[in-house]
């Protein structure tokens, strides 16, 4: 399990474990906050494709599913 500050993910690059049509790569474009600017969920980009996803940041805190940085 990785140790994410949610503060520093804008711009970081994340390596799906289980790739999804050929999107492996993805990096973070967006953060969302609460109103009390709160990180609670952000926007991942497929490096590939331009695909946007949107995810509770916590998710990517899973080894299982996410590796940080492009493997």
């Amino acid at each position: 399990m990785h140790q994410i500050n949610p503060n520093k993910l804008l711009l970081s690059k994340w390596t799906s474990t289980s790739p999804q049509q050929k999107e492996k790569h993805f990096i973070v474009t967006k953060l969302i906050r609460d109103e009390e600017n709160i990180v609670t969920e952000c926007i991942l980009e497929a490096v590939i494709n331009k695909n946007q996803y949107q995810l509770a940041w916590q998710s990517l805190t899973s080894s299982e599913d996410w590796l940080q940085g492009w493997k």
